[in-house]
């Protein structure tokens, strides 16, 4: 304690070293918890329920190599049948995502729902707030006792209905269909989809008689649900993993009285046991998409931290030095070493720990921060970012390392102080010069390395920004119109398209209108199916699509009333399409027989080439494509499609203009239409997500590293400046100009910056070929950003050495003698 309140003096009497110490770690530490919390939220996070350590999912060995650990999915069938011999659990269930509409009629109110088996709530073991859950009973085809029944969340309680505690009975519009709120759940609880909260979970049976024709989860096809067990008390995950592979066979339907049948190669795949304590992430793909992207910032912050520690190392090296004729006399006065190394090293504990507290006060704002940039306008991603023991762990072990850090060097210093200091005049028979150099080497080359990285990603951020689209997104708004509950016959459907889009061509203020069942950089085309550069996409588009886009027809005609359901079947395709398969025919005079042309539905004529563009992930640029005419019924999509897409260009107004006059049009024309739109900008800014947080955030922390790199310079500079001050005041005396003087205090930390680039350079060309895959269009080496980032640490550098060598310069000759 004592010692304790020696340091609190000490720093009080250095108030400006103590305060540029504490925001330096409160900077660096606080980057550092504000990342780790995310990565804590995002990848180790237990979930919210009993035991999670007993939860597990089923996936299988092929699912697990291309990273999906809640296994390829499966079908409704696959999942009654499982439930019904999997007794060796202590409960299970099915559950897959969903879309809704909580609108009865107009613009639509777009929810997040989970279509869960009966045995959800049960196996979680998640407590309601108000109500009850639903159990077997209620997820029967039809409805149970009470219906169709729905169990909201927490924030749609709130929200929608202002936290009343009637709620308990109340309809809800689920795509039109009213179901019976019969539960609330906690705020804290979020489901088993990590980043991915819901609005409404309703029972999976009842899927059908919500969604209607839109209903997909009870097809045989539709390998769309994740299954989840819990295991019992005692049991391994090997021992489960055998008994569920013995009844594979059973599952599959390969047994009994029904005939073997052939099944994809990854659905014979031997099933395989997840543990699943921290939730899934294979729906949503946040993951797969931001874990190293997250890991490689944490890489980055720790950088920072690093540099950080350097430069108050620098601070207190420059303190003991002050302190040496203090330390001498107390070593005359009989205070051991080991004392006088405790004294800094508690000195340098209390500054951590002042700047882990202050750190955490701003990661708390810093981290919802990076969660909020990963959301994007159709995709809200929502993080449990309250600390745990792990970030607590992590913060306290960031302020006891760098307390070691900065701290051990003028520890030691101290500790060798020698008694005979004390009679020395002032206790500064040296000026310390050099002890600090190769801390400031480091510095640089740290902060090197971070402005390299910054610049490869910004580099990769602009370059995938300005790639060529194909097409003009600046002024399309996209007009997402849900006909289930306007428009029930399928095969007239297209038709149907076909009206929507020619009633908003003719309305006031739009020059073009198209439908479409997909548009560019829409949710659709984020699936892995469109970054498969040999995949050849097929879109399906009405007539006017490609002059609504700005897509040139280099060749033949676009769609028109010609391409009837009664008519050849036609379709137009892209410039990369002729390239790779119609490079020595005519494409007009080809015909093609395969994906969408193939038997029964017949051959399809080229009636047109146009230019190519990218609708998927910008990484893949532009892939072969196929267009065909909307009006052709057997091309309209897949069966139950109920949603199309109207692309809308105005004709001078913004395109947000014409929202308000489209909804009224599509209302007037059937009130129970549901829609919602967007300007297409929003898709092209939502692809670059990833890219953009690591650009920003990489050039924000690079920033910070360049500022504290500058103090840390400074700080040397004019510290070494100060200390031979007579002996500048004795070469002005004898005829030095100030240039010359300039020059004396410049030209070592120039050197010193000169020795850290090099560091520096050597460092980033190995750290680089880490980051590659994060990469586009630039070289991890690139010869560029590396000139470029040592060029502007080199000017910081300058700039922060110059003015102590300029205040050098100036100083009166006399006064400094008189002051010897």
């Amino acid at each position: 304690m004592h010692d304790l309140r020696l340091a609190l003096r000490g720093l009080r009497a250095s108030p400006v070293l103590s305060i540029a110490a504490v925001l330096s770690l409160a900077l660096g530490m606080g980057a550092n918890t504000a990342i780790f919390s995310v990565v804590d939220a995002l990848l180790l996070r237990s979930l919210p329920v009993p035991s999670p350590e007993r939860l597990v999912t089923v996936s299988s060995g092929m699912a697990l190599n291309f990273g999906f650990k809640a296994g390829a999915g499966m079908n409704y069938d696959m999942w009654t049948r499982m439930q019904e011999r999997a007794t060796m659990f202590d409960g299970g269930f099915a559950w897959a995502p969903g879309r809704v509409n909580l609108s009865p009629g107009g613009e639509i109110q777009p929810a997040d729902a989970l279509f869960v088996s009966g045995g959800f709530f049960g196996t979680l073991g998640v407590p309601v707030l108000l109500g009850r859950t639903f159990t077997g009973m209620d997820d029967v085809k039809g409805g149970g006792p009470d219906g169709l029944v729905a169990v909201v969340s927490y924030q749609v309680w709130q929200r929608r209905f202002d936290g009343a505690a009637d709620v308990i009975g109340k309809t809800l519009p689920i795509d039109g269909v009213p179901c019976t709120i019969v539960g609330v759940m906690p705020p804290e609880f979020f489901g088993v989809e990590v980043g991915q909260p819901f609005d409404v979970v309703l029972p999976l049976a009842i899927e059908p008689n919500v969604r209607g024709a839109r209903a997909s989860l009870h097809h045989p096809a539709a390998l769309m649900l994740t299954v989840m067990f819990r295991l019992k008390a005692g049991q391994s995950v090997e021992s489960a993993t055998a008994a569920l592979r013995a009844m594979q066979p059973d599952v599959l339907g390969l047994t009994g009285d029904r005939a073997p049948r052939s099944l994809p190669a990854f659905l014979k795949d031997p099933y395989v046991l997840v543990p699943a304590a921290a939730g899934t992430s294979d729906r949503s793909g946040l993951r797969r998409q931001y874990a190293r992207p997250l890991l490689t910032i944490g890489v980055v912050v720790v950088l920072v931290l690093l540099v950080a520690c350097v430069n108050i190392a620098n601070l207190l090296m420059i303190r003991a030095s002050d302190r040496g004729h203090e330390m001498s006399v107390r070593l005359a006065l009989g205070a051991s070493r080991w004392r006088l190394a405790r004294q800094l090293l508690i000195e340098s504990f209390l500054l951590a720990a002042t700047g882990a507290l202050v750190g955490f006060v701003f990661a708390a704002w810093a981290s919802p921060v990076v969660v909020s940039s990963l959301s994007t306008p159709e995709t809200r991603v929502s993080l449990n970012l309250s600390p745990d023991w792990r970030v607590l762990a992590v913060t306290g072990s960031f302020a006891i390392l760098t307390a070691l850090l900065f701290g051990t060097g003028p520890a030691i210093r101290a500790s060798r102080s020698a008694p005979v200091e004390a009679l020395k005049q002032g206790g500064r028979g040296s000026s310390g010069r050099g002890r600090s150099g190769g801390l400031v080497v480091v510095q640089v080359a740290l902060s090197l390395v971070l402005l390299a990285a910054a610049g490869l990603f910004l580099s990769t951020f602009r370059r995938l920004a300005s790639l060529p689209l194909g097409f003009k997104a600046a002024r399309i708004l996209v007009v997402d119109v849900d006909t289930a509950q306007a428009h029930t016959d399928p095969a007239s459907r297209p038709g149907y398209y076909q009206q929507l889009a020619d009633l908003v061509r003719t309305l006031p203020g739009v020059a073009g209108a198209a439908a479409s069942t997909i548009t560019p950089f829409n949710q659709a085309t984020r699936s892995p199916l469109f970054a498969d550069v040999n995949r050849v996409h097929e879109h399906v588009v009405s007539p006017g699509f490609f002059a609504t886009y700005g897509l040139p027809m280099r060749s033949g005609r676009d769609f028109d009333s010609r391409d009837s359901s009664g008519s050849q079947r036609v379709a137009i395709v892209s410039e990369s399409y002729v390239a790779k398969f119609l490079r020595d025919r005519s494409p007009l005079e080809a015909t093609l027989d395969s994906g969408r042309c193939q038997p029964p539905r017949g051959p399809c004529a080229v009636v047109g080439v146009v230019g190519d563009a990218i609708f998927g992930p910008l990484r893949s640029g532009a892939r072969p494509t196929i267009y065909f005419p909307l009006a052709q019924p057997a091309d309209a999509g897949p069966p139950g499609r109920t949603v199309i897409a109207l692309s809308v260009r105005p004709a001078a107004v913004r395109p947000a203009v014409l929202a308000g006059t489209i909804a009224e049009a599509l209302t007037r024309m059937d009130g129970r239409l549901s829609f919602s739109y967007r300007p297409l900008e929003e898709d092209v800014a939502t692809a670059l997500t990833q890219e953009r947080l690591l650009a920003v955030l990489s050039g924000f922390f690079a920033g910070l590293a360049l500022l504290l790199a500058a103090l840390g310079l400074y700080g040397v500079t004019a510290y070494a400046a100060a200390k031979r001050r007579t002996e500048i005041g004795i070469r002005m005396a004898l005829g030095a100009t100030p240039l010359h003087v300039v020059s004396l205090v410049l030209t070592r930390a120039l050197v010193l910056t000169a020795f850290g680039i090099v560091a520096g350079i050597g460092l980033s060309v190995w750290i680089s070929r880490f980051v590659a895959m994060l990469l586009f269009g630039v070289q991890p080496q690139d010869v560029t950003t590396m000139a470029l980032a040592a060029a502007g640490l080199a000017a910081v550098a300058t700039l922060a050495s110059g003015v102590p060598a300029i205040r050098a310069a100036l100083v009166n000759p006399a006064r400094a003698l008189r002051e010897t």
